[in-house]
């Protein structure tokens, strides 16, 4: 593993806050020459030492962001779950832990009422082979940093059924309007 230079901290530091920064504006902070710097940031982006993306405000759109956390009984039953949660579109990230739970969910949800639909309904984490316990903690505030990477890429794909396999239509709180559905689906309502 290559260790970061001073130059390279400057960079990434200078990217956190702005990704939108110019490379202009990176050679004057580092010292650098523009393509100098152009080349620093092509070698640590073809590397994968970063990703430079959007992230979002959920806190301004008014979602919902919560930790679940999870206890499975085995690797196999870990590995079950990320691979069918793997193209969800609330789902931020997975976090295998050590612990009283071993693997931590970072998630968002539109509004109470989808979150208390993905909490205990069919697309629910509780109910999949594996699983032990969960826990939903819908988190009161991003503290710091209020943007957070929600894979809004995945959503809007104008598929048929979920990712996760859940079919939306078959759900009794999407049949009563209570859930707004996948937001990867043709059926996803959701009206902010």
């Amino acid at each position: 593993m290559s260790i970061l230079d001073e130059i390279d901290r400057k960079i990434i530091s200078r990217l956190v806050v702005d990704g939108r920064v110019t490379l202009k504006e990176l050679s004057k902070e580092t010292g650098y020459t523009v393509m100098g710097v152009k080349k620093r940031l092509d070698r640590l982006l073809g590397r994968d030492a970063i990703k430079v993306s959007a992230n979002i405000n959920v806190e301004m759109l008014g979602w919902i962001p919560l930790l679940v956390f999870i206890d499975v009984k085995d690797r196999g039953s870990m590995d079950s779950i990320m691979e069918r949660f793997r193209g969800c579109p609330r789902l931020i990230l997975f976090l295998p832990a050590l612990g009283g739970y071993n693997l931590i969910a970072l998630m968002v949800a539109e509004d109470y009422r989808t979150l208390h639909c993905i909490s205990s309904e069919g697309c629910s984490i509780k109910g999949l082979d594996g699983v032990i316990r969960v826990d939903y903690y819908p988190i009161g505030g991003v503290l710091y940093e209020p943007y957070l990477p929600v894979r809004l890429n995945l959503a809007y794909r104008g598929l048929e059924k979920p990712p996760c396999g859940v079919d939306c239509k078959l759900c009794r709180s999407y049949i009563d309007g209570r859930c707004v559905g996948c937001p990867a689906t043709v059926h996803y309502r959701y009206r902010p």
